[in-house]
């Protein structure tokens, strides 16, 4: 047994502060902590993982992963993670530091995991990861998929070392207003509201393209929004039996077709979902803009949000299984 020192027993309010009220950040760590598969995404990593040599042994890879989604749920960056935790008891508690017996990795060991995952592209293997685990658990893939597409920002300036824009990026026009970044593309089956497909792309790309990889094959309904519109052999190409329940355009040459407007409406109320997945990774967890150059390091970032994201939406489902 580990001996506990007076900066752990600190840490785990051990006799102390007995008015205290755990925070909502706390609750949420408790929480991810009960329902994160880390045993079986540790397995996806570990084959890549530095190993124990003639030099400093390495940190653990469940020590370096639950860092890494710390900086994914709250937005922080190398140096701003590493100062989070030697601020935050929470979160040291939650990684399991003992400031007693040892150190916060530095930023540089966050920047060196965050490129082995890259290198890796073991964000696609989380999230693929991640929705096995979920399906075993009862939550199953059903016969309908939501696509959208959402544009993620990126810095459009040219006052930097390079004199130029990130090369991966391009701009695009959504309504009167020019955008530059990239594309996340996703697919969400229709009843459980949760991701099981994702694209990267360009911001110019459109949504169109990508709309094959984006289904499983078994759809029996396929839900966008008009950007879809009249795509049903690109539907087809890749699930022979789903039906285009995409929303068609409802306006032509000046004239609204009520008729269409209001199946559109009723759609609506079943491709708001995907929204919520949106909602989660763009405005929860701060992911609405880039923060590397280039498109593989941010769609590790995207798919890496997006497994955690199908946890967090899921977890009243899953809590419901822990609790005796």
């Amino acid at each position: 047994m580990k001996q506990q020192t007076l900066a752990m027993a600190a840490d785990t309010q051990s006799g102390f502060e007995q008015h205290r009220k755990p925070t909502r950040r706390e609750e949420f760590l408790k929480t991810m902590e009960a329902l994160v598969p880390w045993s079986a995404l540790c397995e996806e990593i570990a084959p890549h993982y530095p190993k124990a040599g003639n030099g400093r042994p390495p940190i653990g890879v469940e020590r370096m992963l639950r860092i890494h989604f710390i900086q994914h749920w709250f937005n922080l960056a190398d140096l701003a993670c590493e100062e989070a935790l030697y601020d935050s008891a929470s979160l040291r508690r939650f990684v399991g530091i003992d400031l007693g017996a040892e150190s916060v990795p530095d930023a540089t060991t966050m920047l060196k995991f965050r490129r082995l995952l890259n290198d890796n592209k073991l964000g696609e293997v989380l999230f693929a990861r991640v929705g096995k685990e979920l399906q075993a658990r009862g939550i199953k893939v059903n016969t309908g998929t939501i696509v959208d597409a959402s544009i993620i920002g990126a810095p459009s300036s040219t006052k930097n070392a390079d004199k130029a824009r990130d090369p991966d990026m391009h701009q695009t026009k959504k309504g009167q207003q020019w955008y530059f970044g990239m594309k996340l593309h996703i697919g969400v089956d229709s009843q459980s509201g949760l991701a099981h497909s994702a694209v990267v792309t360009a911001a110019n790309i459109h949504d169109k393209h990508p709309l094959p990889n984006l289904l499983h094959g078994n759809e029996q309904r396929v839900y966008g929004d008009s950007a879809y519109a009249s795509q049903k052999e690109l539907i087809v190409s890749k699930a022979p039996q789903a039906k285009d329940f995409t929303n068609q355009r409802t306006r032509h040459n000046g004239v609204v077709n009520e008729a269409q407007r209001a199946k559109n409406r009723n759609k609506s109320r079943i491709r708001a979902r995907v929204e919520h997945v949106f909602g989660v990774v763009k405005r929860l967890w701060g992911f609405g803009k880039v923060r590397y150059r280039g498109l593989q390091k941010n769609a590790t970032r995207a798919f890496t949000a997006l497994a955690l994201a199908n946890i967090y939406l899921s977890r009243g489902y899953l809590l419901a299984q822990v609790r005796p």
